[in-house]
């Protein structure tokens, strides 16, 4: 019986057999899962591939209880989100996240710098955003365990030089994520689709603006028109800085809350970062796991509301509110 496999299950095919790690096997593998048409005449083959990825799974596991130490690809997540550079060689990366952060990132004229990804806190306002550069990517190769730290993050903002050949390195890193199941939109993780568990929020941004035409720039935006925003920058000046770290704000659908306790002023200084949607219930878990149920009622300032309102634990939160639980 024919198996009318498609284009997609053969280009995960290609990857599985060129593959040179367990990893990239066991990705390649899932992809062709997903994609390979569900029916009789296909049967003993999706079989075979859950066999090997049950196989690969089990090696997996075995291996991580001999390793020592850590995952380097496992950059845990804090401040008010992670955003996780990708791109090619030398599109500044590095450069950027040593720009905007205070992390020990090492910068170089030379390809391949970054060995490992390296986080840095970017601060927007009085928030603070995960900034993770990464190692750089090409069609043909992608390190070992970076898709587990790209496909974690909460927004993925691929790099290119818009000096030089950008629209070549930004379709091809698109085009290495896509192909990895990763499907790419500029609209805030709160409105990605719930029924696809690929979709992520994402952004295009071009640097070296100042060494480069702005038509270059408008290129690009038209190459993404309707599903990728491209954003220019230079981290060599610092150009479009504010507007990129605004922006990355927005994607990651979050609110900033201050607390305060009963007769003391509020602590302006470090807001609680949540989801969007989130509601009193879902702050006091997050100042510790025992006060919803400890909690009688809670008092809040904001837009909207008149100074002090007492509100219900299901009360949502807006950006900027201060709250006030009673226990």
């Amino acid at each position: 019986m024919p198996t009318n496999v498609t284009p997609e299950y053969e280009k995960a095919d290609r990857r599985f057999r060129e593959a040179s790690t367990d990893q990239e096997k066991l990705d390649a593998l899932q992809e062709m899962l997903s994609t390979i048409p569900k029916h009789k005449g296909t049967e003993k083959m999706q079989a075979d591939i859950k066999r090997r990825i049950s196989q690969l799974r089990k090696a997996g596991a075995k291996k991580s209880v001999a390793k020592k130490g850590p995952d380097p690809f496992h950059i845990p997540k804090t401040g008010a989100g992670q955003v996780v550079l990708v791109g090619a060689p030398n599109v500044g990366k590095s450069m950027l996240v040593a720009a905007t952060t205070n992390a020990p990132v090492k910068v170089a004229e030379y390809p391949y710098t970054t060995a490992l990804p390296m986080p840095g806190m970017w601060h927007y306002e009085d928030a603070q955003i995960e900034l993770v550069d990464t190692p750089p990517i090409t069609a043909e190769h992608m390190p070992p365990g970076l898709i587990g730290t790209i496909r974690l993050a909460d927004v993925i903002a691929i790099m290119a030089d818009a000096a030089g050949d950008g629209l070549e390195e930004a379709d091809m890193a698109a085009g290495v994520l896509a192909e990895r199941g990763l499907a790419l939109q500029s609209i805030p993780r709160n409105q990605l689709s719930p029924d696809d568990p690929n979709a992520r929020s994402a952004i295009v941004i071009a640097n070296k603006v100042d060494l480069t035409d702005p038509e270059n720039i408008e290129t690009f935006r038209d190459l993404y028109a309707g599903t990728l925003e491209v954003w220019p920058v230079s981290a060599a000046t610092g150009e479009g800085f504010d507007a990129v770290c605004r922006r990355l704000w927005e994607l990651l659908a979050v609110v900033r809350v201050y607390t305060k306790r009963p007769g003391k002023h509020a602590d302006l200084g470090d807001p609680f970062t949540l989801p969007m949607g989130s509601s009193i219930e879902d702050l006091a878990r997050g100042i510790h796991r025992d006060l919803p149920e400890k909690m009688k009622f809670a008092r809040i300032w904001g837009e909207g509301r008149f100074d002090g309102q007492q509100v219900h634990r299901t009360e949502l939160l807006h950006d900027k509110d201060i709250v006030e639980i009673h226990e």
